[in-house]
Order: structure tokens, then sequence, then C-alpha cells
């Protein structure tokens, strides 16, 4: 076992002790598929929470996306994201001609699943705000890739943004059904349904 191996061991198990990091497939079985995991953003924790609630032979091949300005910064960081994670590094600023698609793509082209979060920053408003069109365009592109909405309840007061101490906290991961982009919708209508099927997994009374 390497030691990027256990300390994800280790990490899964921490993750587990603070916030019981239960995972309640709904729409869908936890299959070794090729998938976007796509959430509701709330915490610096939403991703580890997702990684924790999955089965282990589903983590190996599913990928966070990550700012790599922020998570390259120190690093104990970068290689916790590079090695325990094998997280897919994004520019936040970027020239012009750049595609900030590309180590998405990239990584769906190798086989990795993605976990990404289209409201693009956390949101402190209790529902996601309106989604960005990446989702949209991966969709188009790898159609084969199963999309499912997900959401994740509670881990905002395990963390809340500014903050650095967790505090012990039951959260849930809900996963729901496949989606993908219907025959002739466009961007806009695809996007509302996506955030739409992210909502409606909230639990009874948010």
């Amino acid at each position: 076992m390497t030691r990027a191996e256990l300390a994800g061991k280790v990490l899964a198990f921490v993750a587990r002790l603070i916030t019981g990091a239960q995972g309640h497939w709904r729409g869908c079985p936890p299959e070794a598929l090729q998938r976007i995991y796509f959430a509701n953003h709330q915490s610096h924790l939403d991703w580890v929470l997702i990684w924790a609630a999955l089965p282990s032979e589903l983590r190996a091949t599913t990928r966070p996306i990550a700012a790599k300005d922020y998570w390259t910064s120190s690093p104990l960081k970068h290689w916790i994201t590079r090695e325990i994670f094998r997280a897919v590094y994004v520019n936040r600023q970027r020239t012009d001609d750049e595609d900030p698609l590309a180590p998405l793509a990239l990584a769906l082209e190798g086989g990795d699943s993605l976990v990404i979060f289209p409201e693009g920053t956390r949101s402190s408003k209790g529902e996601p705000m309106a989604f960005k069109s990446g989702i949209y365009h991966l969709a188009k592109q790898f159609p084969q890739v199963q999309l499912i909405p997900t959401w994740i309840s509670n881990v905002q007061r395990v963390m809340p943004k500014g903050e650095v101490v967790p505090v012990p906290i039951l959260c849930t991961v809900t996963f729901g059904a496949p989606m993908q982009v219907l025959p002739d919708e466009d961007k806009a209508s695809f996007l509302t349904r996506a955030r739409d099927a992210v909502m409606a997994l909230r639990p009874v009374g948010g």
C-alpha cells in the first residue's frame, strides 16, 4: 500500500467519523459506470463527503474538479489533491484562447468519472445558484457518460465558509437518477432542469 493509499483510507475514516458520510442511492445503484456526479456546493468539504460516501471501488476512478490556484498553493494541499484525490485542476484565471473544459474532457476521455459543482462557487443561501454552462457542454460532448444529480446535506454546518475547524454533524449524500441532454433541448432549459434535479433530492424540511 502506498503512502497516498494509506492517507486516503485514514481521511475516509476521519470524514465518516466527523460526518457519518451516509450515501443514499435513491435513483441509481453504486455501479462502476463512467459518471459525472454534479452537486450543490457549500463547503470545501463537499468533495470529501461525496468521496467518503462512495464505495471504495468507485473512489479510485472518480475525480474532483479543483481550482488550481487554491489547491496547489501549498505543498500539503497540492499533495492531497494530486496523490489522494487525483484531482483535475482547472484555472480560474485563463487566457481568452484557453478551453476551461479541456482538462475535464481529457479525464473523461481517459475513462474517469468526475465530481463537479456547476454553480462554480460556494453558496451560502441554502440552495444552488444558477448552473454555469460547463456541464451542458460536457454532456453534449460525452453523451455516453451518465449524469447523476447529487444533493449534499448539512456539510455547510460542519465547516461553514471561512471556518477551518470541522464540527461533528451527521451529513448525507443523496444520488439521483441518471439524466442526459434531451434531443433539441437548449442550454438554458437543460441547466434549469439539471438544477431542479439536484433540488428535488433535498430532504423534506431542507
